[in-house]
């Protein structure tokens, strides 16, 4: 994956309408914790070998297991084909904070690095902004 010059707020409008509203209540949440921070559309193959767009916010380098690095997102937000998933690269007490924290977000799919979720509804926000918090934070 990689940045591209697409215009965020462009990439918005074109996303299918049942996922529209939320993201775009997602995107401002996200925008107004990470504010100051970069806001930047990726584009490309993903980690499972999908194209995808996701929408970054803060850069980050983060460090590759056999050495180098790779310059990433701090928090990214994506729509998939049937849910909403917002990644969040940060790490508290040794675990990565999405599952950390599960258990305070609703409904959701949780990965390493990733909450999945149908609907805001789904989900309670503040919960979610507070795993941002945490990623701004620890790179600031």
């Amino acid at each position: 994956m990689q940045k591209t010059g697409t215009d965020p707020d462009e990439y918005l409008t074109t996303l299918p309408e049942r996922f529209r509203d939320d993201a775009l209540r997602l995107d401002a949440a996200i925008s107004e914790v990470m504010s100051g921070r970069s806001r930047v559309l990726w584009e490309g193959v993903f980690w499972g070998g999908t194209d995808q767009r996701i929408l970054g916010y803060g850069d980050l380098d983060q460090p590759r297991p056999r050495g180098g690095s790779v310059e990433w997102f701090v928090v990214g937000l994506a729509v998939q084909q049937n849910y909403l998933s917002v990644y969040v690269n940060a790490v508290e007490d040794d675990q990565y904070v999405a599952q950390k924290y599960a258990h305070t977000l609703g409904r959701a799919k949780i990965g390493s690095s990733s909450v999945g979720f149908k609907s805001l509804a789904d989900i309670d926000l503040d919960a979610l902004l507070h795993l941002v918090r945490i990623a701004r934070e620890q790179t600031e």
